[in-house]
């Protein structure tokens, strides 16, 4: 049984594509499109699979599309165990104008999960063989999903012994925290917003994270800082990390990214402070890929070796 499982609420396949130049009310004339699996906890299984480590990847499936983004994944071996559903699975949309490079990005709300596929949902989780010691919960929440489902797919998971990984927003990361989560990875809006705060700046967010924590809302925080790297909050410790400074060329799965070298690094036995540099090294590395592509293996390693020297001097003991 795999270790670590992903669940997607909300999946989509990503199709992508150049044109030379986007013009308004022309036909433009585009390049083959490319077709990927997405959502983030998918993002996640793909981005663990290029660190040579199976997961398992939960989510619903339905239509055409659906059938597409099984196979999708299949092709690139990830384990999966598709939740089939009346409605069709989402397909969004990016495309690049190769004049300047400026990447377009059309999300579709995806399909109402009904009463009784949620439940399915719930069940697939509690019908596993075994525990995994990992559940990463990532991505939005379908149309007609109250984040009370959340809720109760953190409070089984924790019952069951499993370590809940969460990077989702709004309502539903509200839901999710508040029954205890053992990392949690937000930005620094969505911080804010725990906080009930307008904004917060390094020092503050650091303090508010700390305030999670000490409510027993999560006993690890990385606050993505996107080009400013990450900041690891626990109890007694926090460490801020410095993203390598690269060409960007796109940023869409970085976030997903950095959450597979986080669950990666807790999975193999690294440090918290060499967990959450793994976890820059692969979300930036995935900046450096045009359109949906995740990153290379390669370019993590070299980038990981470099933020390596940014471990402090005498580090925290507040691994949780």
């Amino acid at each position: 049984m795999a270790r670590i499982v992903t669940l997607t609420l909300n999946p989509a396949v990503d199709k992508s594509t150049t044109a030379d130049q986007i013009i308004p009310d022309q036909k433009l004339q585009c390049a083959p499109p490319r077709f990927e699996p997405g959502g983030g906890g998918i993002n996640v299984s793909r981005a663990l699979k290029r660190l040579a480590t199976d997961s398992l990847a939960i989510f619903p499936a339905g239509g055409p599309t659906g059938t597409l983004l099984q196979e999708l994944l299949t092709q690139e071996q990830i384990l999966q165990q598709p939740v089939s559903i009346a409605g069709r699975t989402r397909e969004n949309f990016i495309v690049v104008d190769a004049s300047n490079g400026q990447q377009y990005r059309f999300g579709m709300p995806g399909t109402p999960l009904l009463p009784q596929e949620q439940q399915q949902v719930l069940n697939t989780l509690q019908q596993l063989p075994e525990p995994p010691e990992f559940l990463v919960i990532s991505g939005s929440l379908p149309p007609g999903v109250e984040p009370e489902l959340l809720a109760q797919v953190v409070r089984a998971a924790r019952q069951r012994g499993s370590k809940v990984l969460l990077d989702t927003s709004g309502p539903a990361l509200h839901a999710a925290l508040a029954e205890g989560v053992y990392l949690a990875k937000p930005n620094l809006g969505e911080l804010s917003k725990l906080a009930g705060v307008p904004e917060l700046d390094s020092h503050t967010a650091a303090e508010a994270a700390q305030t999670l924590v000490r409510d027993g809302r999560c006993q690890i925080v990385v606050i993505s800082l996107g080009p400013q790297g990450a900041c690891l909050v626990t109890r007694d410790t926090v460490d801020y990390v410095p993203a390598p400074a690269v060409k960007k060329r796109s940023t869409v799965g970085a976030g997903d990214s950095m959450v597979a070298g986080l669950v990666y690094g807790l999975a193999t036995g690294l440090s918290l402070q060499e967990t959450v540099r793994l976890g820059v090294a692969c979300g930036t590395a995935a900046t450096m890929n045009p359109g949906t592509e995740l990153f290379h293996k390669p370019d993590v390693d070299r980038l990981y070796q470099w933020l390596l020297h940014t471990l402090p001097a005498a580090p925290g003991t507040g691994a949780a």
